[in-house]
């Protein structure tokens, strides 16, 4: 008889504990986790005002002394909680530094989490088309409880990812933890065992809906639970009310100086002597007791002592002095988000900012430090933003992840940084393939997937190349394809692909062709490309989640012939306008054309996906979601001074499209610039250009 979720948790535990640990231990190895900028995001959503660089304020927030900036971390919670707690170049350890940590997991087993994409409509027709893409394997298990052990596994995965959050915790920090019926009770199990019962602080009730759905057997289900933990006694925590009712404030029927004021009872509880009033002894109520004489005679001074009309010394309470009503652990009065608001974003499990105000105003100081691990819509970062705290983010979703870049762009937030899990395909092989596996070891997983033959081994030495021998036709030789695999704590870039060109020229004799694998590229990597002109050379991306698949799937056998090796995106611009006007130039960016080489490698079905080839076909820019510019880039880290995305209305109506041009002002230099364009694509798929700019 297999055992109950209660007979597992002790194991399950321990297990979170021990992998909780191995990660702390390697914090000071040099092989910890790191964090890689993709963007450093300055918000600019109106391509009409000037740009960041140039408008004067801004330059000051981003010059500023404070080391900090705020982060939205795309990849996997658990390796971005491992990097943040190692710490790198420029930011030291967050170990025990962070005062709030909010997380709102999924656990709703049954959630639909496939992504609709809307596109324009083709033909000149009015109804934009709806594309359904299933989400990606890595996707799926970040939003999805629905692995091979149901709950347990559900638990498993959330233990150890509790631990690291409690060691981000400063020591006066706090976590609040919203879940609901599916599986809220088994966590909190776990949260007794991390945090300790003695911190658990509140059990709130958030009535999430007003609508009680309910049949025959069951009361309607209307609230979450938000379980709210201290790291230790010393837990900051400051009272949060509400505004008093309407029949309540009637009740401050009194004017004072244009001031609205009630009289309180004066007198407690117990048996009291008299006290001195205006110069008259009287007596309090039987069974009660005055204040102390100090206290009424400094009443008194202050204007805040009157006597009833049966002559009672009784004080008075103003209204603009009354905070309100004190908040309790039951949250009706957070109203859920409806259809129209404004801050709406269209994302499934979308949060009202007012519950993160709620939040953020109890259990974090001005100016301290907010993380949320599954950011989902960006709630908890657009709160923290707004209420002058600092923060973190991070989301497994690439749709969430640039739900949340936009949301910020828009609300013209301060600079931030966009990152990803640094040599995320090597800790996932770790994960995998275990601790000690070698590069070439997912070198030799990656060719046998493509379907290669390993190179003996006197030519091979670091085991990344295979081939694929070509098929006798009517006496004559097939074509003989090299196979090279690249690392994937490495950019694929120019000097790649010239190796890979020798190899192909010389090595064991010559081959008809050469196919590169890649993991990460080298943002130049297009014109790389285009500029060897090569018809024998190809380059390939290796699925980004594979060995997440590999994992699933549970061996290579069972994966081979379903993965696909996806071509390059493409991105052209016109050639960029540059014109001097005195101390500032303008530059002028258009995008010319955008090709997505492998839409088969996107999880349609058939369906949609001629939807999509309607929409490469006859209009490929309408397939970019975000674009942004770079004037300056010094080919390592892209710092976007302008951006554009589809419903950004500050550059045009459409809310399909992107405008297709920009026109940044920038301080003039001398000599060339370099100019990067980097779009993002409605399935998130990325793909840059730089174009060398000679003066104007």
């Amino acid at each position: 008889m297999p055992k109950s979720l209660l007979e597992q948790l002790p194991e399950i535990v321990k297990r979170g504990r021990e992998e909780a640990e191995k990660i702390l231990e390697n914090l000071e190895s040099r092989h910890r986790v790191g964090l890689q900028t993709r963007e450093v995001v300055l918000p600019a959503k109106d391509s009409a005002a000037h740009d960041w660089v140039t408008a004067q304020h801004r330059q000051a927030r981003e010059a500023s002394t404070d080391a900090w900036t705020n982060r939205l971390i795309y990849g996997d919670n658990l390796l971005a909680m491992a990097a943040l707690l190692a710490g790198d170049d420029t930011t030291p350890s967050l170990r025990g530094k962070v005062d709030l940590i909010y997380i709102d997991p999924p656990f709703d087993s049954k959630a639909d989490y496939r992504t609709k994409v809307t596109l324009p409509a083709i033909g000149g027709g009015s109804n934009p088309l709806e594309l359904e893409q299933k989400p990606t394997v890595i996707e799926q298990f970040a939003y999805s409880d629905t692995w091979s052990d149901g709950t347990a596994s559900y638990l498993a995965m959330i233990t150890p990812r509790l631990i690291l959050m409690r060691e981000l915790l400063a020591d006066t920090g706090s976590i609040y933890v919203h879940l609901d019926w599916h599986v809220g009770h088994y966590v909190k199990l776990v949260l007794d065992e991390v945090f300790g019962k003695g911190n658990l602080r509140n059990e709130i009730a958030w009535r999430r809906t007003r609508a009680a759905h309910s049949d025959s057997t069951y009361f309607g289900k209307v609230h979450d639970v938000i379980f709210f933990y201290g790291k230790s006694p010393q837990t900051y925590f400051k009272d949060q009310f509400t505004p008093h009712a309407d029949e309540y404030i009637q009740r401050f029927s009194k004017l004072e100086n244009d001031r609205r004021y009630m009289l309180v009872p004066l007198h407690g509880p117990g048996q009291g002597a008299p006290r001195t009033f205006f110069g008259k002894v009287i007596a309090p109520p039987s069974g009660r007791c005055w204040p102390s004489q100090r206290v009424v005679d400094e009443y008194t001074a202050n204007g805040l002592v009157e006597l009833t009309t049966n002559g009672t010394p009784s004080k008075k309470s103003f209204l603009d002095e009354n905070k309100g009503k004190p908040v309790s652990d039951w949250w009706e009065d957070v109203i859920p988000l409806n259809p129209v608001a404004s801050e709406r974003v269209d994302y499934a499990t979308q949060k009202p900012e007012a519950l993160l105000n709620r939040v953020i105003g109890a259990s974090c100081p001005e100016g301290g430090i907010v993380a949320d691990f599954n950011g989902g819509s960006g709630t908890t970062a657009a709160a923290a933003e707004k209420l002058g705290r600092r923060w973190i983010t991070t989301d497994l979703g690439k749709p969430a992840c640039m739900v949340m870049r936009k949301r910020l762009i828009d609300l013209e937030a301060k600079p931030f940084l966009y990152q990803a899990i640094g040599d995320y395909q090597v800790e996932a092989a770790k994960a995998t393939l275990g601790r000690d596996f070698r590069i070439g070891d997912l070198s030799q997983i990656v060719l046998s997937l493509y379907g290669a033959l390993p190179l003996p081994p006197d030519a091979n030495p670091q085991r990344n190349l295979g081939q694929i021998a070509g098929i006798e036709l009517g006496g004559r030789r097939g074509s003989k394809t090299l196979v090279l695999a690249d690392s994937p704590n490495k950019l694929t870039g120019a000097a790649t692909l010239k190796k890979a060109q020798a190899q192909r020229d010389n090595l064991l004799g010559g081959w008809d062709r050469v196919v590169v694998l890649g993991w990460n590229f080298e943002s130049s990597i297009g014109e790389t490309i285009n500029g060897l002109n090569d018809s024998r050379l190809e380059v390939l991306v290796i699925p980004p989640d594979l060995l997440d698949r590999l994992k699933k799937k549970g061996g290579i056998d069972k994966l081979r012939g379903q993965v696909r090796f996806s071509s390059l995106q493409y991105l052209t611009i016109h050639p960029v306008a540059r014109k001097a006007e005195g101390a500032e130039e303008t530059l002028t960016v258009r995008l010319k054309n955008y090709v997505l080489l492998s839409p088969e490698a996107i999880n349609l079905d058939d369906a949609n996906r001629q939807k999509l080839q309607a929409v490469i076909n006859q209009e490929p820019l309408a397939l970019i979601e975000y674009w942004a510019v770079d004037p300056d880039y010094d080919g390592k880290v892209f710092r976007s001074v302008w951006q554009d995305y589809r419903g950004n209305t500050a550059n045009d109506d459409d809310a399909l499209r992107v405008v297709t041009q920009a026109s940044l002002r920038v301080p003039a230099k001398p000599g060339p610039r370099r100019v990067c364009v980097r779009v993002v694509d409605v399935f998130g798929f990325e793909a840059e250009v730089v174009s060398t700019v000679e003066a104007a």
